[in-house]
C-alpha cells in the first residue's frame, strides 16, 4: 500500500506505536513516514499503518532526504513533520538532568524538520520541558527554527487530552509553527468539559455550552471481562461477546460513524477481544481491590480504582529495558477487582479496537502510555488543516494483515528490520516490576 495522493503528507518522529499518527491520520493526513528507535514498537506501527513506510532507526543517524527517497514522498510537499522526542530527562517524575543525552534528541528533531522543509511542525512532550532550567532547552529549539525560517506560535500551549474528548487527564506539552510566509495555526480550544477523577460533577471551569466528556464507564462498560477467559491465560485476543457501547465506545468499535474522524478504516472482526491478555493477582490483592472505593487510592500498591462515572489518571509507560523494566502502576478497574487489561487501557486513551497492541502486557502498557491520545492529535492536526484551507476527505478502508508482528520477540523484529546489533538491551525480568 502507498499513501493517499489526495491527502495532506505527515512524517512522525519518534513514532511509538502510534498514537499521535493516528490522531493526525484522523484530522486527516496521510503518515507517509515514520521513525522509531525500538524495533518492537516499529514492528507495531508497521502493522498499524501498513501504507506508511516505517523506519526501525535512529533520527541521529537519519538524513531528511533519506526519509523522503525510501518513504516514496520524493519531491511532494510535506504538510507537517511532528514528533515527542523521548521525555524522561525532562518529566517531572524522577530525576531531572539537563545534560541527560536523551536531550539531544530534541536538537535531532530541528535538524529533520529543517532538511525536510515541512509547511508546520509540532512539537509535544511533558509539561515538565516548559519548568526551570528546562526551558532553556524549549527555548534553543524556538531559536533555531526562527533561524531556519519557521515562526513559532507562542506562548506554546500544555493542553489537557480530557478537553477534547478523552477519558483521561494527560497533559501535553504543544508547540507549533509553520515555515514563513504559510498561514499560521491556533491552538486548538478545549472541546469538552471534562469529568472529575474522583467521579465527583464535571469541573465548572470551562463554558456550560460545552459537551460534558466520555466517563470510564462510557468507556470500558461494552468490554467483556478478560477473567472471564481461560484463553487469555495464554494469549492477547478471544472471541467474545460485547455488550451495548456507548456513543464514544460505538466509534471505537467502527459501529457508529465519528463525524470528526477522517481516518482509514481497518477491517476488524466486530467480535474480537485483543490485547486483553489476563494479569494474575494473589487472593490478598484481590481482596483489597474489591474493598478499594471507585475513586480513591488502594493503600498497598498505590493504585488508584477508576470511579465509573469520572475519567482515569494518567496512564504511565514504566521503565525501558534498560532503565529497569518497571512497570508503571496500572489502575483498578471501576467495577472488577483486578488491574485493567491493554484494551480497557487503549479505550481510555481513544485507540479504536482495530489498533492492536504488541501481545505482551510490558510492551503493550508501554505504547499505551507513552503514546499521543488520539483525540489530542487529531485536534492539533485539524487545526494545521484549517490554517492551511485543506477541507479533510475520508480514508479508504484497509487490510491491516498478517499479525504476526505483534508477536515479535526482540531478535525476531530486529530481523525483521535488518538490523544486526541489538539496539534495545534485553529487558531483565528479575528487575521488572510486577503488576
Amino acid at each position: 500500500m502507498t499513501p493517499d495522493a489526495s491527502r495532506p503528507l505527515a512524517v512522525d518522529l519518534f513514532a511509538g506505536a502510534g498514537g499521535l499518527s493516528l490522531g493526525l491520520e484522523q484530522a486527516g493526513f496521510d503518515v507517509a513516514a515514520a521513525v522509531e528507535y525500538d524495533p518492537i514498537h516499529a514492528a507495531v506501527h508497521e502493522y498499524n499503518f501498513p501504507y506508511s513506510r516505517t523506519f526501525c532507526r535512529d533520527v541521529a543517524t537519519m538524513t531528511g532526504g533519506e526519509i523522503r527517497e525510501d518513504s516514496l514522498i520524493g519531491p511532494r510537499e510535506i504538510e507537517v513533520v511532528a514528533g515527542g522526542p523521548p521525555c524522561q530527562g525532562f518529566s517531572m517524575i524522577g530525576k531531572r538532568a539537563l545534560d541527560d543525552p536523551r536531550n539531544a534528541l530534541l536538537q535531532q528533531f530541528t535538524r529533520l524538520v529543517i532538511e525536510l522543509q515541512p509547511r508546520y511542525f509540532i512539537l509535544e512532550n511533558v509539561a515538565g520541558l516548559t519548568v526551570g532550567n528546562h526551558r532553556q532547552l524549549l527555548d534553543e529549539v524556538i531559536d533555531t527554527m526562527s533561524s531556519a525560517g519557521y515562526d513559532t506560535l507562542l506562548p506554546y500551549k500544555v493542553l489537557q487530552a480530557a478537553d477534547f474528548g478523552t477519558p483521561q487527564s494527560r497533559k501535553r506539552l504543544i508547540l507549533m509553527g509553520a515555515r514563513r510566509g504559510v498561514s499560521a495555526p491556533k491552538y486548538p480550544e478545549p472541546q469538552f468539559t471534562p469529568r472529575r477523577i474522583d467521579g465527583l460533577p464535571p469541573q465548572a471551569t470551562l463554558s456550560p455550552l460545552l459537551p460534558v466528556g466520555p466517563s470510564v464507564e462510557e468507556a470500558l462498560g461494552d468490554l467483556p471481562d478478560a477473567d472471564e477467559f481461560e484463553e487469555l491465560l495464554a494469549s492477547d485476543h478471544v472471541r467474545a461477546h460485547f455488550g451495548t457501547p456507548s456513543a464514544y465506545a460505538a466509534t471505537l468499535r467502527d459501529m457508529a460513524q465519528d463525524v470528526d474522524d477522517f481516518s482509514h478504516p481497518r477491517d476488524f472482526a466486530p467480535d474480537l477481544l485483543t490485547s486483553s491478555t489476563r494479569t494474575i493477582h494473589t487472593d490478598e490483592s484481590i481482596r483489597r481491590f474489591a474493598e478499594t472505593l471507585p475513586g480513591t487510592t488502594e493503600k498497598v500498591s498505590r493504585f488508584l480504582r477508576l470511579h465509573p462515572d469520572g475519567i482515569s489518571n494518567t496512564l504511565r509507560a514504566g521503565t525501558s529495558s534498560d532503565r529497569g523494566a518497571y512497570t508503571a502502576p496500572r489502575p483498578i478497574h471501576p467495577t472488577l477487582p483486578r488491574v485493567l487489561t491493554v484494551r480497557e487501557a487503549a479505550r481510555l486513551h481513544g485507540y479504536p479496537d482495530s489498533f492492536r497492541f504488541h501481545v505482551t502486557k510490558w510492551n503493550g502498557f508501554r505504547q499505551i502510555g507513552n503514546s499521543v491520545p488520539a483525540r489530542l492529535g487529531r485536534a492539533i492536526g485539524s487545526s494545521i488543516l484549517n490554517a492551511d484551507s485543506i477541507t479533510p476527505s475520508r480514508g479508504r478502508r484497509i487490510h491491516l494483515g498478517d499479525p504476526s508482528p505483534l508477536s515479535f520477540t526482540a531478535t525476531q523484529s530486529l530481523r525483521h528490520f535488518g538490523i544486526e546489533h541489538r539496539v534495545i538491551p534485553q529487558r531483565d525480568r528479575k528487575s521488572a516490576g510486577q503488576a
